[in-house]
């Protein structure tokens, strides 16, 4: 372990937990150097990620076992927490929030004004639609808890050893490592950076690059308030996020802090050798915007003096969340840095990364915290510094559901991303890629954000109705795609997938990938393009996840496996009229007989040559084609004029995500998952269990055991949702007769269907087909029915017309 903040001591505290006793920390200067010291350590349980929120429950509950456990006080106080709603999209996030709460068993509920003012009797609740209350909130004192770690895991058999600056990381021929310090070398099987400032500086010693960013950050402490100093009892902190800044009492005055608009980055080429409890001077002008809303507030704070600021160093990841997981393109290296809401998170943080190692994988699926989220793409500095920049001045700002931030981009581009960009093409990021979400047929068109129904809610629909009708050509190149080429190609692909390959060529097969768990890592298309060669597609933003399986298991000599991501793009040409359209651009039978459902051929398109698969993400009759990358303009232009005589035309990637819903297609990061078995998610008869593959002994496991949860397809009551304005669109709790049953994976609008739809998984045994339960759409129940079948072409007609 290398790191002494706080998230170092808990990884090391939880890996002695877990079994684990052979273990080191080193740490350069004296435990909590760095950010840890001068953290403001805050604590709340609440987070818009459902498993986020269960890490943050889980870390606030650890402290007072801790203390219990270690002798090492925690300094925990947890007078509450308030939560204010200015606008009406807090509330709306702050209610679905409550929802979540009631459903995981959280105690985070709605307060009238009198008994907040009961609560803080300081606040001024002016212009407040909605408070909520968490009885749990509150903060701990940053040392305390680092140090109650740090003393858990020594009693444990852990070594921990301060003023060991380390100096290079070499890896093995065998995969372990030689960590290199002043003080000797040291052989492990593991290497942890949990380096917080440095985080950056130790990955390049093992050659590696995280795309990490420092900022100076400050809040400030005033002198004693005497309506404080008369109470007796502690003040419940102030969550006024619309406000843009932070507020709870310390000792007898207030802390207020602020992330303010006009930021500042620090250590843009490296972080100082030499810093460690050190601080940068005041610069409070910077943030008198956010203080004086703060003062507003509270009005009490005005005529405090300042006691204490602290202007102190935070490290950041391009979108705020921790960078956590195994190096895909190492061995045994694991990455945890960019930590910002350390002290809320510390203890489940800690927990994951024990789990991951010792057993193989995390509990809970936490792909929104690992590093394989971001490809080495996202090291470009440019694109770090926008990011960070904008995480940090909208650290408050809610992040709606479809909303896509502009910071950064564009990164990544394909050949036809001008002509998209000249049709009104509003896009979206998908792995660093450019990628069209929704036409508005206007160039330069945008999105607007909310929970509720926005401005591409309309445009949506025509592109589904358009493709439903006639035809349409999603764009999708963002898919992930690989060749598997050799003698012994069949044979590593069935010890990779649970599924048999196909054995003739021009055959394709749906396969899942088995998680460690037997949960659902992946899924994939599979199409034998000759005897020695096969062709895979798979989820795009998973493609450096996904690296970790295949590299599992050994290539056999001869064979080889590639990703062809970037030098293919691909289109899917999707509905009724689609086979008379392409027909017009090829001398290749399209007919039923010649080209059925779940074949491939390779096919000359409008000049361009296509290997062109019967398959289609929309349930509708369409093909796949993939092409070179440096013909994609011209496959495109060429598609784009064919369907004019059909009435076809470019469709984004939301109206693809309403028609596979449509039809009950799961997806992988939302339906499918490490956490759901093949059986629940549907899966199971695509697990071959008279043949090895990867993490078998995990799947029969698995499916031996009872579901515990149900996939199901959900019909929200349109006089729900017309009133409300809004769709789910994933997290949404779902209830039946006042309990929480379930949870919605994926939301939308069925255009073709007339019917607002969720997909989402139910506790076993607690509802059925043709049941009624609530889905809690904004926070509110919306009355819903559990469907017997798709409502789109149940019986697969179209598919395989």
């Amino acid at each position: 372990m290398i790191g002494g903040g706080v998230i170092g001591c808990s990884i090391l505290y939880h890996l002695t937990k877990l079994g684990w006793t052979d273990v080191m920390l080193l740490e350069r200067d004296e435990l909590t150097s760095g950010s840890t010291w001068h953290a403001a350590a805050n604590i709340h349980g609440l987070h818009d990620s459902a498993n986020i929120s269960r890490l943050q429950h889980y870390t606030m509950t650890l402290y007072n076992e801790l203390e219990a456990e270690t002798g090492q006080s925690c300094g925990v106080f947890q007078p509450g927490s308030l939560y204010l709603a200015q606008t009406e999209a807090r509330e709306h996030q702050l209610r679905l929030q409550a929802a979540k709460a009631k459903l995981y068993g959280m105690n985070f509920h709605e307060v009238s004004r009198d008994e907040a003012e009961r609560l803080h009797p300081l606040v001024n609740f002016d212009g407040i639609r909605c408070i909520m209350w968490e009885p749990d909130g509150g903060n701990v004192d940053p040392s305390g808890v680092t140090n109650a770690y740090a003393v858990g895991a020594r009693q444990r058999g852990a070594e921990i050893h301060r003023f060991t600056p380390v100096t290079g990381t070499d890896q093995q021929p065998d995969g372990s490592w030689i960590v290199r310090t002043p003080k000797g070398d040291i052989h492990t099987e593991w290497v942890i950076n949990a380096a917080g400032l440095w985080g950056r500086e130790v990955a390049a010693l093992a050659g590696i690059e995280v795309p990490l960013q420092p900022t100076e950050h400050q809040y400030f402490v005033t002198e004693t308030i005497a309506e404080i100093d008369a109470m007796d009892r502690r003040l419940p902190s102030v969550a006024d996020r619309d406000g843009e800044y932070y507020l709870r009492q310390e000792g007898k005055g207030l802390l207020i802090g602020a992330y303010e608009k006009d930021m500042r980055f620090w250590a843009e080429n490296g972080t100082p050798l030499d810093f460690a409890h050190d601080l940068f001077a005041d610069d409070l002008d910077r943030i008198m915007e956010n203080v004086m809303r703060a003062m507003d507030r509270v009005p009490v704070a005005a005529e405090a003096g300042v006691k204490r600021v602290i202007n102190g160093p935070m490290i950041w990841s391009p979108d705020s969340n921790v960078i956590l997981g195994p190096v895909p393109e190492l061995k045994n290296y694991f990455m945890c840095g960019g930590i910002i809401p350390g002290f809320s998170q510390s203890a489940g943080m800690g927990l994951m990364c024990a789990q991951w190692m010792i057993e193989g994988e995390m509990k809970y699926d936490m792909f929104p915290w690992d590093v394989a989220r971001f490809g080495l793409w996202a090291n470009d500095r440019k694109f770090v510094k926008a990011k960070v920049e904008d995480v940090y001045s909208h650290r408050f700002a809610i992040h709606y559901p479809n909303e896509e931030r502009a910071a950064g981009r564009p990164l990544r581009t394909r050949p036809a991303y001008e002509m998209q960009k000249d049709m009104g093409a509003v896009f979206g990021l998908n792995y660093g890629w450019e990628h069209p979400q929704w036409f508005a047929g206007e160039k330069g068109a945008k999105d607007t954000n909310g929970f509720t129904r926005q401005n591409w809610w309309e445009p949506v629909g025509e592109e589904c109705r358009m493709l439903r009708e006639r035809a349409g050509i999603i764009d999708i190149s963002n898919f992930a795609k690989y060749r598997c080429k050799g003698p012994g190609a069949e044979d590593w692909l069935n010890s990779v997938f649970a599924n048999k390959m196909p054995k003739s060529v021009g055959r394709s097969c749906l396969t899942p990938l088995i998680s460690v768990r037997g949960g659902i890592a992946g899924d994939a298309t599979v199409t034998r393009t000759a005897e020695d060669e096969f062709w895979i597609v798979s989820s795009g933003m998973a493609e450096r996840y996904h690296k970790r399986f295949f590299d599992m298991v050994p290539l056999p000599e001869g064979t080889t496996f590639e990703s062809h991501t970037e030098a293919m793009c691909g289109f899917n040409v999707a509905g009724p009229k689609s086979r008379d359209m392409l027909q017009r651009l090829t001398n290749a039978s399209l007919a039923t007989e010649d080209f059925p459902f779940m074949r491939s051929k390779v096919i000359e398109l409008g000049g361009v040559e296509c290997l062109a698969l019967r398959v289609s993400f929309t349930g509708d009759l369409g093909w796949e084609l993939h092409c070179k990358t440096e013909d994609q303009a011209k496959l495109y232009a060429a598609l784009l004029e064919a369907g004019k005589e059909f009435g076809a035309g470019p469709v984004g990637a939301r109206a693809l995500m309403s028609m596979r819903v449509e039809k009950g297609y799961g997806s992988w990061s939302r339906e499918y998952s490490p956490e759901y078995y093949p059986h629940e998610v549907g899966l199971a008869a695509l697990c071959k269990m008279d043949k090895d593959f990867l993490h078998k002994a995990a799947a029969e496991k698995a499916l031996a055991e009872p579901e515990r949860e149900q996939l199901v397809l959900i019909h929200v009551d349109e006089a729900a949702v017309t009133a409300s304005n809004a769709d789910a669109t994933g997290g949404e709790p779902i209830f039946r007769d006042g309990k929480g049953i379930g949870r919605v994976t994926s939301g939308t609008y069925g255009y073709s269907v007339g019917m607002s739809l969720a997909l989402g998984y139910v506790k076993a045994g607690t509802a059925a087909p043709g049941d009624a339960v609530d889905v809690m759409i904004l926070g509110q129940p919306h009355k819903a029915v559990i469907l017997h079948e798709p409502p789109f072409d149940p019986e697969g007609k179209r598919l395989r017309a």
